[in-house]
């Protein structure tokens, strides 16, 4: 193998296992250590730079850091069901607890530069994008057909979850940087909107419509059954303030578990959710199906809806087919009857959750954007750029529903496209992100973070009393950790942007590094191809998804091959080797943002913009 190229960014990047898996490369280690240090707003802002909406996520985000932390692989001796550090509910106590931090956010454009952007839409793209954008000089005008900023995270995520309030105090500061916003004001057509002379149009509409599901019955009892999303707005926005005893929700997604959880609160005594797949393969979150069965609602899995059953346009029920997943010859899984009787649950209310899909009756299709299968718009995935050169998407509008987090990395990838468009810059040259490495050796035996592993399982974050998280839409269920518990969870964090620095003109291959190493990470051996290296290294190399650090050769002509997968980062092969070969450096990483240094790049030079 070729020695490890440690100056491409990417390599201790994936290293970073959390921050690799953000779709907003959020520095988690760098937040966790400040939330241990007490360091709360300065906590806060690290957050805010990359995933802009801390208070939010740290409520509501799909959290794809957490499968991705390193304690889940590497502690199986301390725990039956190892379970990652609670970084969402971490990034949770640093928007709780920050106090005050307006005077640290940044200011408005001093002047403007000239040029207009549309936003449409204000859910977390759009606001990414006005917020990126906005103090650079660009005037951003974001327009909703609600009365609030926020999008779906205002519409749809219940109140239990995300109180109105975080909402408010995080989209108030986007709009503190000078970005107008437009409530009220839908936008039916977008080549009228073009013809308005706006420089730029960033599309963030979201996923709007909910799928139906056209079944015997539908049409008749058509009073009694709601498209989930829908329904969830019209709790939001208080058009909608109770519901039938018994409920049956469709679906396997989040969306289901926020209708079944708020058709409890507003009055459902026998709520159900009745899903076609197995309950492994609901696309919910694990803790969205705990949250939701730890409030008494049953997950019904197998059963495929046949029929809404009802007595003269009232609904009675629902019928079901049970089915079992099988694969066929070519291993494509499909659903079986079992050929039992079909079952029927009685029912007041039906919620459909089955899905969402973007609707575009407003774009024009001979405006200039191509639309390509299932009506969805043509979009570079790397730019957002759609056909019509000075039209972006993002968000579940670019490429169907995701998460929060994502549309936040859709909006700063935005972003940047729109400034360099702006400026006359191809779009498609990205600017390269700003690393650091700096050591963290106070002396032989001392370093400047906590390198001692806690051994502590993870913390759960305190609820409400059930009674009354229960008794209205509106209480907050989770109550957060406290400052104590938060410096407990987070010093679970195995630091895992400590970087282990190998110097192989420094080491002597006396091979202490090897006898101290508590996960038996490091060999010293002769070359070779990486299959086969994999597998005669102390410890196999068993991930290949993470790559090997590999070492120009040493003195002997051997190298050092470090497994990263499982390396705790803990510092005591610096603290053993005499000859400080080793050495534990801190890396940062911060995705460039719109602004001077991402035009100073460009695909091909500073080629024209398409």
């Amino acid at each position: 193998m070729q020695a490890t190229d440690t100056k491409n960014p990417a390599y201790y990047h994936k290293v970073v296992d959390c921050q690799w898996a953000c779709p907003a490369h959020t520095p988690v280690p760098e937040y966790l250590r400040l939330i241990a240090q007490g360091r709360y707003a300065d906590s806060y802002m690290i957050n805010w730079v990359s995933n802009v909406f801390p208070g939010i996520l740290g409520r509501t985000c799909d959290r794809p850091c957490e499968p991705a932390c390193r304690r889940g692989r590497v502690e199986e001796a301390n725990a039956a069901k190892p379970e990652p550090v609670a970084i969402c509910r971490l990034k949770r106590v640093a928007a709780d607890l920050k106090g005050d931090v307006a005077a640290r956010m940044p200011q408005p454009a001093a002047q403007p530069n000239g040029k207009r952007v549309a936003c449409i839409g204000a859910g977390p793209a759009s606001l990414t994008v006005a917020r990126d954008l906005a103090p650079l000089g660009y005037a951003v005008t974001v327009f909703d057909a609600e009365t609030k900023a926020g999008g779906f995270m205002h519409q749809q995520i219940p109140r239990f979850r995300l109180p109105e309030s975080v909402i408010d105090e995080e989209t108030g500061y986007i709009f503190a940087l000078g970005p107008q916003f437009k409530p009220g004001q839908r936008i039916d057509s977008l080549r009228a909107l073009l013809d308005e002379g706006w420089d730029a149009v960033f599309v963030g509409s979201g996923a709007p419509r909910g799928r139906d599901l056209e079944l015997p019955g539908r049409q008749e009892a058509a009073a009694h059954i709601h498209i989930g999303i829908d329904w969830l707005a019209s709790v939001s926005f208080g058009h909608v303030t109770s519901i039938g005893k018994r409920v049956i929700v469709l679906g396997g997604g989040n969306t289901a578990m926020d209708c079944c959880r708020s058709a409890r609160r507003l009055g459902g005594e026998d709520v159900k959710v009745i899903v076609r797949s197995g309950f492994d393969e609901m696309k919910a979150s694990p803790w969205e199906k705990e949250d939701a069965q730890h409030e008494g609602i049953p997950i019904i899995n197998m059963h495929v809806p046949k029929a809404f059953v009802h007595e003269g346009g009232r609904l009675t029920g629902m019928s079901f087919e049970i089915v079992r997943a099988e694969r066929d010859a070519k291993g494509r899984r499909q659903l079986v009857p079992t050929g039992e009787p079909e079952v029927f649950f009685e029912c007041d209310e039906v919620l459909i959750a089955v899905g969402q899909e973007n609707a575009f009756p407003w774009i024009e299709r001979d405006v200039g954007v191509a639309f390509g299968e299932w009506g969805m718009p043509v979009v570079d995935p790397s730019t957002f750029q759609s056909s019509l050169p000075r039209v972006f998407f993002g968000g579940d509008a670019a490429f169907g529903p995701k998460n929060i987090i994502t549309a936040v990395a859709h909006g700063h990838e935005a972003a940047v496209s729109i400034d360099r468009y702006l400026n006359d810059r191809s779009v498609s040259g990205r600017p390269p992100p700003f690393t650091n490495l700096v050591s963290e050796k106070m002396g032989i035996h001392e370093w400047a973070y906590d390198n001692d592993p806690s051994n502590d399982q993870r913390y759960k974050v305190p609820w409400a009393q059930a009674e009354q998280a229960l008794s209205s839409i509106r209480v907050e269920v989770e109550l957060g950790f406290d400052a104590r518990t938060a410096f407990k969870e987070a010093s679970r964090c195995l630091n895992c942007d400590v970087q282990t620095v190998f110097s192989a003109n420094l080491c002597i291959e006396c091979d202490a590094c090897v006898d101290i190493c508590p996960m038996d990470c490091i060999t010293f051996t002769g070359n070779g191809d990486e299959a086969e290296l994999r597998g005669r290294l102390s410890a196999p190399a068993l991930n290949l998804t993470q790559d090997l650090l590999v070492s120009p050769p040493v003195q002997t002509g051997r190298v050092m091959v470090k497994d990263e997968d499982v390396c705790l980062h803990c510092g005591l092969c610096a603290e053993r080797c005499p000859t400080g070969a080793w050495d534990m450096q801190r890396w940062f990483l911060s995705m460039t943002k719109a602004g001077g240094a991402s035009h100073t790049i460009g695909a091909n030079g500073k080629g024209a913009r398409p």
